[in-house]
């Protein structure tokens, strides 16, 4: 993880430099711009096998860094490095007694996505991403039993690193940079088929607030 994350410095550290030099001339569309932004996730989950629950969406934080490297006028990359809190609440039963459950994943999540920018204050995003697991807390609650647990994931069932889409619009406004955006894995969490626990994809919705330099 640590080497991913030096090596996606570094390639966007020598992109940065050689950019850098002629954006001084360059219009809103042709200029790279560094930026901070934060929001929020609205996630569910898809492709529920074996499991007899009903998930319902829940919200969490989102936030981090982003990077728009033009490569011509009307086209460019747009890496990002974020902070992305997924997970859902369930309700079911077991033995007769009725329960709620709520998960909460903490995800690294990186992006590499290509920007479309048909006019200045609107760009068009697609691309792949990489999540990196960092932390899951569940709460079970029923009529008899209330717990929290937290784990580092060392269960070699769970997925720690996952492939996802991702798509969305953001609205440009001078410094101010208002992103929507869709996402879902394409690969499910559980790592080996053994998994005891719930097998599904994360999918969300996320909007954000950013400043860009």
């Amino acid at each position: 993880m640590r080497k991913l994350i030096l090596l996606a410095f570094i390639i966007v550290a020598s992109i940065t430099m050689v950019k850098s030099q002629d954006n001084s001339s360059a219009t809103s569309s042709d200029k790279l711009y560094i930026g901070i932004k934060a929001g929020i996730n609205y996630s569910n989950v898809y492709d529920v096998n074996g499991n007899q629950f009903a998930a319902d969406a829940k919200f969490g934080f989102a936030g981090g860094a982003f990077l728009s490297i033009p490569i011509v006028k009307y086209l460019g990359l747009q890496p990002e490095v974020l902070f992305s809190q997924k997970g859902f609440t369930a309700t079911g039963s077991i033995l007769g007694l009725d329960y709620t459950f709520t998960r909460t994943t903490n995800f690294i999540d990186i992006p590499l996505l290509i920007a479309l920018k048909p006019i200045p204050w609107i760009t068009i995003l697609a691309g792949p991403q990489y999540s990196y697991l960092l932390k899951q807390t569940d709460v079970f609650t029923n009529a008899i039993l209330s717990s929290t647990q937290e784990q580092e994931f060392n269960n070699n069932n769970i997925r720690k690193n996952t492939m996802c889409f991702l798509g969305g619009i953001d609205f440009n406004y001078h410094s101010l940079v208002l992103g929507t955006r869709a996402g879902w894995d394409i690969q499910n969490n559980n790592g080996d088929g053994t998994s005891s626990n719930p097998q599904y994809k994360n999918v969300w919705y996320q909007g954000t607030l950013g400043l860009r330099f």
